[in-house]
């Protein structure tokens, strides 16, 4: 056998997204953005339907809480359903036996 396919990372061209100063730039330019959306958030007339809408930030606020929730849901759903790692492998024995 040969042994090409025992390539490091080093000898390969790393792709756009696998450069580590390519996510430096992405996590800055996301950071950039959202700062951008919340300061604009201070200089247009908001037509709210409640009150709590006239917060600054509120959409932005709200998201993240609303995110930050549903994680948290789901790592508590996940000990509610989460199986063993063989769960389906009993199964499939038990009907080979039969």
């Amino acid at each position: 056998m040969s042994d090409n396919h025992n390539h490091t990372q080093d000898d390969q061209e790393l792709g756009w997204f696998e450069r580590v100063e390519n996510h430096r730039l992405l996590i800055l330019l996301t950071v950039l953005i959202c700062v951008g959306f919340g300061a604009a958030d201070f200089f247009y007339h908001k037509h709210p339907h409640f009150s709590a809408e006239e917060i600054p930030a509120f959409y932005g606020l709200f998201g993240f809480a609303a995110f930050f929730f549903v994680v948290l849901a789901g790592a508590q759903l996940r000990k509610l359903i989460m199986r063993p790692e063989d769960y389906y492998d009993d199964q499939e024995e038990a009907q080979d036996a039969e």
